[in-house]
């Protein structure tokens, strides 16, 4: 759970470390507002994926589903500068299925924490096969991280892809290009 009083003490030190007045007119209310948007934006740390992904349906199917483009915003645990982009998630039913928001339901989980994406990736992942127990998962996640865009290296528009293959997709090549021409469609 966030300790607003804590952050705010915290980004009034920030403020005067940098230089500023925190009394000042503009930064007045800053603390406070910073505050409640790490509430939001790491609303993922009170969060369990398995709680979305809990609710399934029986399914004799056993074609791939796909969730592509998947919007995400997290925030970089190394340097607390935001990551975003997008998450593309399939599995192939073994019984049953999840309805398809709760695949976006458990991106925004483990987005909305301090992250590394390779992490992230991994975790998705990791949820869909403990909680669905499918024959097999694959996500990749394509995102810009602004410590790599802003600062340090400064190449805006350049993008990290990460990969996480589980149980059928490990190792059938044929599945993967399935996957990825889906995605690129």
């Amino acid at each position: 759970m966030v300790d607003k009083k804590k952050i705010e003490e915290a980004v009034k030190l920030l403020l005067e470390g940098i230089g500023e007045d925190v009394n000042r007119e503009g930064l007045k209310e800053t603390p406070n507002r910073i505050a409640r948007m790490y509430e939001e934006i790491f609303a993922g740390m009170d969060e369990v994926a398995e709680t979305h992904l809990s609710k399934t349906f029986s399914s004799t199917g056993s074609e791939m589903v796909i969730e592509k483009d998947i919007v995400f915003y997290s925030t970089c645990e190394h340097h607390l500068m935001p990551f975003y982009g997008k998450a593309h998630v399939a599995y192939i039913p073994d019984g049953k299925v999840v309805g398809l928001s709760k695949l976006a339901r458990c991106v925004e989980v483990y987005a909305r924490r301090p992250q590394i994406q390779e992490q992230m990736t991994a975790q998705i992942a990791d949820a869909i096969m403990d909680s669905l127990a499918p024959k097999g998962v694959m996500v990749m996640v394509e995102a810009e991280h602004m410590c790599m865009t802003m600062r340090g290296v400064k190449k805006p528009g350049s993008k990290t892809i990460t990969l996480a293959t589980r149980g059928n997709f490990v190792d059938n090549e044929m599945l993967q290009r399935h996957f990825f021409e889906a995605v690129r469609r």
